[in-house]
């Protein structure tokens, strides 16, 4: 299970890199809501797509990378833990897209998609892959 962890959190590095770039692309079209709700570049520019002057994507990718890490190394109880903080940080964001923007990113979606999936088999694994007890 951890290989398909790991995975997945090589697809959120790519899938956070693809926003990095909608975050320094060309400036964002004024959106026009009647005729789609998804605008990635918009999303990517607004004022909450940086904390502390950092981007937001910039952070998807080091977290995706920390995840790769620690379940490569077998740390479970960290992977599970940093999974469930990108998880309510994932969840944060999505609410400032449906309430705020009103738009949606398509990169931040699949983001959170990975985000979840990542911390359900990363607490999966904490559950199911106990190493059994012996007894004396």
């Amino acid at each position: 299970m951890r290989y398909v962890i790991a995975v997945l959190a090589v697809a959120g590095i790519v899938v956070s890199c693809l926003a990095l770039a909608q975050h320094y692309g060309a400036p964002a079209r004024p959106i026009d809501l009647t005729h789609s709700a998804w605008n990635s570049a918009y999303v990517n520019q607004s004022s909450f797509a940086t904390v502390y002057g950092m981007p937001v994507a910039l952070l998807g990718v080091a977290g995706y990378l920390l995840l790769a890490v620690l379940v490569l190394l077998r740390r479970v109880v960290l992977t599970v833990y940093f999974a469930g903080i990108g998880l309510a940080y994932g969840l944060y964001l999505t609410n400032i897209e449906a309430h705020i923007l009103h738009v949606w990113c398509v990169f931040c979606v699949a983001s959170l998609i990975l985000t979840v999936l990542i911390a359900i088999l990363a607490f999966a694994a904490l559950i199911f892959n106990r190493p059994a007890v012996t007894s004396r």
